[in-house]
C-alpha cells in the first residue's frame, strides 16, 4: 500500500521504520521545516537513505505543497506527530483515507498538550486513539483505542516514553493493518463527552493546594513545560520531585530541609521533595548545583 507518512520526532522516526519493517511502501515522508539551519533532522536522513522523497513545506496547506503532494498518489496518509493543520485537500485525497495517532482516549483531552492534562487532574488511566482526522481539531471517527495506567508517580514523560509511545507505533502498525484488510471501523466521535484543552505552556504551583495536587501538577509538567514558582523572587521551574506524607508546622512553600537530595517544602497535608529545577535563563540542574550557585536555607519559602 502506498503511503505517505507526515510526522515528526522520535515518534514519528520509529513509525517510519516500523512502517517499513512490515513491508509498507512509504512513497514520501513529510516533516516540519527544521527549527536550526544545519542541524541534523533524523526523520529526513532515515527517508533519505532509503531513497524515498521528503517534504518540508511551511504550510501543509498551502496551494503548491498541495499540488506536489498529489504526484505521490498515495493510497493512505499516516500521521504520526502532527502540529500543522493538514488541509482536506490531503486528508481526502488518498482512496484509503487519513489515520491518525492522538495519546489519549478521545473525545477526552483533545488537543496537544493531552498527556499533560490527563496527569495533572490525577487520573489514573488514559489511553491512545487511532482516529480519521477531520477538519475538526481531533474529532474524527475513531478506529482504535488502547488503554493504559498512569502510576501515582509516574510523570507525563514516563506515561508517554514508556507507554504510549511504544504502544502507539504498535497501534499504528495494527490500524494499517485494518486499513488494508477493509475492516477498519469508523466510530464517530461524541465531543461532548470531551473538550478541547489549551496548550500546557505553564502551570504556576499555588503552594496552598492540598499537597496532592501541587504534586500532579509537578508531574504533568515534566518534563515540559515545568511546573512554575519563584524562589527569592525569580523565577524557578521544577521538575523531577517525590511526594512525602509527612508535613511539619510551617506554612505551605516553605524549605524544611536541604541536602544533596534534595529540599523538602511543606505543603498542605504533606510535603514535596524537590530534586531537580531550572532557574530562568539556566539548564536543568539538580538541587546540589543549585544550592551552590543560588543558595539556599531552610526556612526559606518558594512562590
Amino acid at each position: 500500500m502506498r503511503i505517505v507518512l507526515i510526522g515528526q520526532a522520535a515518534f514519528g522516526e520509529k513509525v517510519f521504520e516500523a512502517l517499513l519493517s512490515s513491508g509498507e511502501e512509504v512513497v514520501a515522508v513529510y516533516t516540519p521545516p527544521d527549527v536550526s539551519p544545519g542541524k541534523s533532522n533524523t526523520l529526513v536522513a532515515l527517508a533519505e537513505a532509503q531513497g524515498i522523497p521528503t517534504r518540508q513545506p511551511q504550510k501543509m496547506r498551502a496551494l503548491d505543497a498541495i499540488d506536489d503532494y498529489k504526484r505521490f498518489k498515495a493510497e493512505l496518509n499516516v500521521m504520526a506527530f502532527v502540529t500543522d493543520i493538514v488541509p482536506a485537500a490531503i486528508l481526502d485525497f488518498p482512496s484509503k483515507g487519513t489515520i491518525q495517532y492522538h495519546p489519549s482516549l478521545l473525545p477526552r483531552h483533545r488537543g496537544a498538550s493531552a498527556i499533560n492534562w490527563a496527569v495533572i487532574n490525577g487520573e489514573t488511566k488514559t489511553g491512545l486513539t487511532i482516529f480519521w482526522p477531520d477538519e475538526g481539531l481531533d474529532t474524527g471517527p475513531l478506529l482504535l483505542q488502547k488503554e493504559v495506567d498512569i502510576g501515582p508517580d509516574e510523570t507525563m514523560g514516563a506515561v508517554y516514553f514508556n507507554k504510549l509511545f511504544p504502544l502507539g507505533v504498535e497501534a499504528v502498525l495494527e490500524a494499517v493493518r485494518l486499513v488494508k484488510e477493509g475492516t477498519a471501523p469508523k466510530i464517530p466521535q461524541d465531543v461532548t463527552l470531551g473538550e478541547y484543552e489549551p496548550v500546557c505552556k505553564s502551570m504556576n504551583i499555588d503552594w496552598m493546594y492540598p499537597v496532592g495536587i501541587v504534586y500532579n501538577v509537578i508531574r504533568g509538567c515534566n518534563p515540559s513545560p515545568g511546573a512554575a514558582t519563584a524562589y527569592r523572587n525569580q523565577p524557578l521551574k521544577i521538575f523531577d520531585c517525590e511526594r512525602r506524607f509527612a508535613s511539619g508546622r510551617q506554612s505551605p512553600g516553605t524549605i524544611l530541609h536541604m541536602d544533596a537530595d534534595g529540599l523538602l517544602v511543606a505543603g498542605n497535608g504533606g510535603s514535596i521533595l524537590i530534586k531537580r529545577v531550572q532557574p530562568e535563563g539556566a539548564a536543568k540542574m539538580n538541587i546540589e548545583e543549585f544550592t551552590s550557585m543560588y543558595g539556599g536555607r531552610v526556612g526559606d519559602k518558594l512562590g
